[in-house]
């Protein structure tokens, strides 16, 4: 967001409606004045910047689907990106939370001493062979990002710096995937339909 002699400015909510027309460039617009107001609210709220940018990029993701979704007679439209950004960090915070959970309860069984049973390692086993299919039938770029994001042990950004992309169209390919895959998975019973909509 670039400061002037009243101070920094504001995002313009007509770029808003250029999106909605199909304007790529009102967005790259749009973006480089709310990313800036956007971030610093993240970065308060979840106290890592990489997960405060991931979740800002969300939030913009959202905004390309449904520009027409701001409504300047409910506010400005700072209020409304800084509604949504609370929003995603809350989500991520709590998701957080489970994760730390679940890592708990796996460290408690692991002092335990308890042994998977073989009904869960054959059930872990048939899920895992679902997931190779679900991701299989992925687009190839989406099928490509996907593999390299979560089977090596490079971060979003070196991918698109090794393969001269925005970052943003790294992330965007990979959001678009697991949805994709959760969608596969639902139709093979491996995914319960409202939780998967809930984590989407």
């Amino acid at each position: 967001m670039q400061a002037t002699a009243n101070g920094p400015r504001k995002v313009d909510a007509e770029l808003l409606r250029a999106i909605d027309e199909g304007d790529a460039r009102a967005f790259d617009r749009f973006y480089e004045q709310a990313m800036p107001f956007m971030l610093p609210i993240a970065v308060h709220l979840l106290g890592d910047r990489m997960e405060a940018e991931d979740a800002c990029h969300d939030v913009l993701l959202a905004v390309i689907k449904h520009p027409e979704r701001f409504d300047p007679a409910r506010g400005s439209v700072e209020a409304w990106l800084a509604i949504q950004t609370k929003s995603r960090c809350l989500d991520g915070l709590r998701k957080r939370k489970k994760l730390v959970l679940r890592e708990t309860e796996k460290e408690e069984r692991g002092m335990s001493g308890a042994v998977s049973r073989p009904e869960e390692t054959v059930l872990a086993k048939l899920q895992g062979e679902a997931v190779r299919r679900a991701l299989e039938e992925l687009p190839g770029t989406q099928r490509q990002t996907l593999a390299a994001a979560f089977y090596s042990s490079r971060s979003q950004r070196e991918l698109a710096e090794e393969w001269r992309l925005p970052l943003g169209t790294i992330k965007s390919r990979i959001r678009y995937g697991l949805n994709h895959m959760k969608k596969s998975l639902e139709k093979m019973g491996w995914a319960d339909k409202e939780e998967a909509e809930e984590r989407g």
